[in-house]
């Protein structure tokens, strides 16, 4: 069949997707694929959610759309305060956009003229995480820490600063205490702000949980409170990306509950709507908020389908099955059940270094030599061949390649939706199980 879209990869010939139930999607042909990754790390309710499909039938019915620069509309407002009413502390104020890069984007241009309404028009530079990833707009993939998704692009980018991720499986030393390790990664922020000068630095941003680049990379216990001690003492922001790993996806309907700490910046999207619609939202404090609101009173941002009420109506029934159904509550015993049953099959496979992650968002990294942890040559193309080879399975994952350093290492990220069943888990390792012995020597 011609085609006039233009795909991802242009030698991809994909199926046509026509239908999807629960935890499965369904090409023409009919064939049934398991949706392990969800998309990425989208599809939290599964496929064809009754609930959802029903909200937005009755919100097409009353209003499609509304510019916010004329109207607010009831499903944004509504949205709007259950978010901030579940959000970590002092977080106030919702901004409501399409997706993650678009999130991302306010969250840096608010955080600036946040500085500019203080009267600190100095303070210009970002710091971020090495291996992180941010979305693909300018300003999002400028604070994104991939080496090979910023090369082609970096005389676009605006200058920004990199320390090292925590990855505990890859940086910790031998005989350095778990602890004292995430304690030395916190500190690289300290030294960043320090050799930039405290009054240039204006954010740092990092996702709790690292997502698509280093695959479900989780900080050691301290890294984060210690992060949080450091932008209060220099009085520069902080940033959390949850946009992945958000939403319910790690067991916590935002991610940095876990960790105990409130940003001052939160991205949120792909789970807020499960898929049903495109949105996003960045969350900020009330300090934030008043600074604009004293000052010019103007956001000097926006995008023609910010606070979308067919959007925002998705989420809002989102939001009723993970709370007021208490779905979430399901996340951390599946996950849990999950990664048994990955360690169960894999903890002695000679290629898989490292099973990790938390709640229903896991990885497992491939590694050469268990041993050594020694990465696959990059030019075996190992992830594309395991993210076809799974899906000719029936299996739908997230396979990565340059976990190290954007260009060494491989990774398979998981990340089914929260309605999967133990029978379903079962049948998803086993497909992994069977495509990892079809594409492994």
């Amino acid at each position: 069949m011609k085609t006039h879209i233009f795909p991802r990869h242009t030698k991809d010939n994909l199926p046509i997707a026509v239908s999807g139930q629960g935890s499965y999607l369904f090409d023409q042909s009919g064939k049934a694929y398991l949706d392990a990754s969800g998309g990425a790390a989208v599809s939290c309710l599964g496929h064809a959610h009754a609930s959802v499909i029903a909200a937005l039938h009755a919100q097409v019915d009353a209003l499609a759309y509304a510019h916010t620069a004329f109207f607010s509309s009831e499903p944004a407002e509504t949205l709007a305060t259950r978010l901030c009413a579940h959000a970590p502390e002092k977080i106030d104020r919702v901004y409501l956009v399409s997706g993650g890069s678009e999130a991302i984007e306010a969250a840096l241009k608010l955080a600036r003229q946040y500085y500019i309404e203080r009267g600190q028009p100095e303070r210009q530079n970002i710091i971020a995480r090495q291996q992180s990833y941010h979305g693909n707009t300018l300003g999002a993939l400028a604070v994104g820490g991939n080496a090979w998704r910023r090369q082609q692009f970096a005389p676009l980018l605006i200058d920004t600063h990199h320390i090292a991720p925590c990855f505990a499986y890859r940086g910790k030393k031998d005989d350095e205490d778990i602890a004292a390790y995430g304690q030395r990664m916190a500190n690289q922020l300290e030294e960043k702000i320090q050799e930039l000068g405290a009054e240039s630095v204006m954010a740092f941003i990092a996702e709790p949980v690292v997502g698509a680049t280093a695959g479900a990379v989780t900080a050691v216990d301290g890294y984060f409170k210690r992060i949080r001690e450091i932008c209060d003492q220099y009085d520069v922001l902080l940033i959390l990306d949850e946009v992945m790993c958000g939403m319910g996806r790690t067991g916590y309907l935002f991610a940095c509950e876990y960790d105990e700490i409130a940003p001052d910046i939160v991205c949120i999207a792909k789970g807020l709507g499960a898929g049903y619609q495109p949105i996003g939202a960045m969350m900020c404090s009330a300090k934030i908020y008043a600074a604009i609101e004293n000052g010019s009173g103007f956001f000097q941002h926006g995008h023609t389908y910010l606070g979308h009420p067919m959007a925002a109506a998705a989420a809002n029934a989102v939001l009723d099955v993970l709370i007021d159904q208490n779905l979430l509550s399901d996340v951390k015993p599946k996950g849990m059940f999950l990664e048994n049953r990955l360690r169960a099959e894999f903890n002695q496979h000679p290629h898989v270094g490292d099973i990790r992650g938390r709640g229903l968002f896991l990885a497992i990294e491939l590694v050469e030599s268990r041993e050594s942890k020694s990465a696959f040559d990059p030019q075996k193309g190992l992830a594309k061949q395991i993210k076809k080879r799974a899906q000719e399975n029936g299996l739908l994952c997230y396979p990565m390649s340059g976990t190290i350093d954007g260009k060494h290492g491989d990774h398979v990220l998981l990340a089914p939706p929260f309605i999967i069943s133990e029978s379903e888990m079962e049948e998803l390792v086993a497909k992994l199980s069977r495509t990892l012995d079809d594409v492994l020597p």
